[in-house]
């Protein structure tokens, strides 16, 4: 007999919201049609009512606070409103008390369990019977990575111990460690735990348990975990200027601001993606008064502007030589401040040649994105003005009109001299729609690092003003590193100027060409198959080589090493996961088949690698939490690989397919392990959906 083949490459304030009151309905009071509803419905319950619980406590910090607090005839009601919310907090904490595990992980519930989060709440348990004496005592539970030494492990011990000896009372990390197991709420989760060194608890899984999961998997899809609440989303990226090419900064907060949103998406979030695009400002009168002068028909016949950056080039040089045309071009800025009919229409067109070009990009990288430039605001940002300056915090200097934050290095310049808006008003307005008229839980902004200190202002400006609470809206900068070229310098073209997007889109497709012949794939694929293959590996590698990259730090630009096929990169996880997908197909077994044996089939997990495989895909909605605290994508690009490789492990040791030597015949499949390589591919196929990478059947 032999193993199928199928290799895969080597491995190498007032206007604070109110969070919604529970209702207090018991579990049974829920009309689910079925036992699975039920648990599906408590385990979304538990979730709500923890979120409940943060939030209340902050609402209660903000109340007890003075500072917050000017003496008005609302006081008593305050006050008031301050003893309801203590009631409803301990009516919350009794409750997921009284809810207990069992809803935690319902054996029919559909959607995938996050094991690290369960385990979290065992030992949060077991960790507040064993020292009732610690207010918020410390939890923490990490994968193990180590087989050897269990699957996951809890190091609260040595933390807790250090907590009581500042309370004076001195216990060994292993003794409050042996308490912690011994409070252990029963659990269908936990084989066995042990006891390592200074009071680490090492926690073996039942197989059974991770068995039944993969079923899960395997039966319903890559389900995300139930929502609480259904928030609404806002990511701000992309963000190009009009008559600008873009250029691989954009290429950066593209690329991030898309995959945010995949996840957002696939969690179950209202998501609203939007463009703030660069489209109103003094640069639009330059722009008008250049066009009437090229072509003074314009309002009748489309001119040939397509190549806007030697238009805007050409009308920037004339604004800062000719002092007639710089008067023109201010006095066309007021004209189209006052809504001018012809001069709107110059504006659309110039807009319009813009958006042609944006698309193009977008469509390449397959990016959904709403528009909503800076003219979307300009009249909210009179209002905003306004009502900063009638909280008396707008500050004269100069003519100008500053906003002082405390804590913070700079002013907000709201007003110019000449009566101008700034970038500073144009975002303290959009952070004003967001949160008011969007009604948004969550508001990321992805932009270069370069502009954190900017937001952090507007961020502070807007809770000193009192338009959110950061204990309950999120609002947050994901800021990202420049892109370097292989010099190690900020990645030009030879002649130094800034590398145009669409050429580096057209160059990645030439290689990925290039890369595809190689390999003589254009021998065995069909000419459509080998177009899809060829976008695949072009825009899937460039997004790849930026995600898996930590976005904090500057990244490299390196197309020869995102189009290898070794290593970390997008041509060798899409080689294989086409690779594992090909399995079945060359063993005549198809989704049909698979999905019947899915659901009569036992997943054994006898061997070690097929254990660690299993541990390996079950933890995909860990890994997608992690990444929805700290927007760090580079986590699931780490984790795809990973999985990847643990498949090679799994497969060069466990047949899945046994054949005839000499024929050739397939005389045995051992089903389980196919359903192994079925549940490896689909989080594979959900990862790369994510990050924006179409795989494809055959490459």
């Amino acid at each position: 007999m032999t193993h199928e083949s199928g290799e895969l490459p080597a491995s190498p304030s007032a206007k604070f919201r109110q969070p919604p009151v529970s209702s207090g309905r018991s579990a049974s009071s829920v009309p689910c049609r079925t036992m699975e509803d039920l648990m599906t419905h408590i385990a979304a319950r538990l979730q709500q009512q923890e979120q409940q619980i943060q939030s209340l406590s902050a609402e209660l910090r903000v109340l007890k606070n003075p500072e917050n607090l000017s003496p008005s005839p609302r006081l008593d009601e305050l006050r008031e409103e301050n003893t309801r919310l203590k009631y409803r907090v301990n009516i919350l904490k009794r409750s997921l008390q009284d809810d207990g595990l069992h809803g935690l992980a319902p054996p029919g519930c559909r959607s995938m369990v996050n094991i690290n989060q369960q385990l979290q709440h065992i030992f949060g348990q077991a960790i507040r019977a064993s020292c009732p004496e610690l207010q918020d005592p410390p939890l923490a539970v990490t994968p193990n990575q180590q087989a050897k030494f269990g699957d996951y492990q809890c190091n609260s011990a040595m933390a807790m111990a250090q907590m009581l000896k500042v309370k004076g009372i001195k216990t060994n990390p292993r003794e409050i460690a042996e308490r912690i197991v011994q409070n252990l709420p029963e659990n269908d989760i936990i084989q066995k735990t042990e006891i390592a060194g200074p009071g680490f608890i090492n926690i073996h899984l039942k197989r059974a348990f991770v068995s039944r999961l993969l079923k899960n998997l395997l039966v319903n899809g890559v389900q995300p975990p139930p929502l609480a609440a259904r928030k609404k989303v806002v990511v701000d990226f992309s963000s190009p200027n009009i008559a600008k090419e873009m250029h691989v900064g954009h290429l950066r907060s593209t690329i991030i601001g898309d995959s945010m949103c995949r996840l957002f998406e696939f969690l179950g979030y209202d998501v609203l993606r939007l463009n703030h695009v660069g489209d109103w400002g003094t640069q639009f009168g330059m722009l008008i008064a250049h066009l009437q002068d090229k072509f003074p028909d314009y309002l009748t016949v489309s001119p040939p502007i397509s190549d806007l950056q030697a238009f805007y080039k050409e009308s920037k040089k004339r604004f800062d030589e000719e002092e007639e045309f710089k008067k023109r071009a201010y006095q066309c800025v007021v004209r189209l401040q006052s809504k001018e009919q012809d001069f709107i229409k110059a504006w659309h067109l110039i807009c319009d040649v813009s958006r042609r070009e944006f698309q193009k990009v977008y469509d390449s990288l397959n990016v959904r994105i709403l528009e909503r430039g800076e003219s979307y605001y300009q009249e909210l940002m009179t209002d905003v003005v306004k009502e900063f300056e009638e909280k008396g915090l707008v500050q004269m200097e100069e003519g100008r009109k500053l906003v002082f934050v405390p804590g913070q290095s700079i002013p907000l310049t709201v007003v110019k001299s000449d009566g101008g808006y700034t970038y500073d008003t144009s975002d303290l307005a959009a952070l004003h729609q967001r949160l008011f008229e969007e009604n948004a839980d969550i508001i990321i902004y992805v932009t270069d690092s370069g502009q954190g200190t900017h937001f952090q202002v507007v961020f502070a400006a807007a809770q000193m003003i009192g338009w959110y609470d950061p204990q309950v809206t999120r609002v947050e900068h994901a800021g990202f590193g420049v892109v370097l070229g292989e010099d190690k310098k900020k990645f030009k073209t030879r002649s130094g100027d800034t590398v145009r997007l669409m050429d580096l889109l057209d160059e990645g497709l030439r290689r990925s060409m290039d890369k595809l012949k190689e390999k003589d794939r254009d021998k065995v694929l069909s000419p459509e198959e080998l177009a899809t293959a060829q976008r695949a590996v072009a825009f899937g590698c460039i997004k790849y080589a930026d995600l898996s990259h930590n976005r904090i730090n500057d990244y490299v630009f390196s197309f020869d090493k995102m189009l290898d096929d070794r290593g970390n990169t997008a041509a060798y996880l899409l080689y294989a996961l086409t690779r594992i997908r090909s399995i079945a197909r060359l063993a005549n077994i198809d989704e049909v088949a698979l999905r019947k044996s899915a659901e009569t089939t036992e997943v054994i997990l006898d061997h070690e690698k097929e254990w660690k495989l299993g541990k390996c895909i079950l933890r995909f909605p860990e890994i997608l939490q992690k990444i929805l605290d700290d927007l760090l994508l580079h986590t699931l690009c780490d984790f795809l690989y990973e999985l990847a490789t643990t498949f090679t492990e799994f497969y060069d040791s466990c047949y899945c397919v046994e054949k005839d030597r000499r024929t050739g015949q397939v005389i045995k499949v051992n089903m389980w392990r196919m359903l192994l390589c079925e549940a490896t591919a689909s989080i594979m196929a959900k990862g790369f959906e994510i990050l924006g990478i179409n795989p494809v059947h055959r490459m």
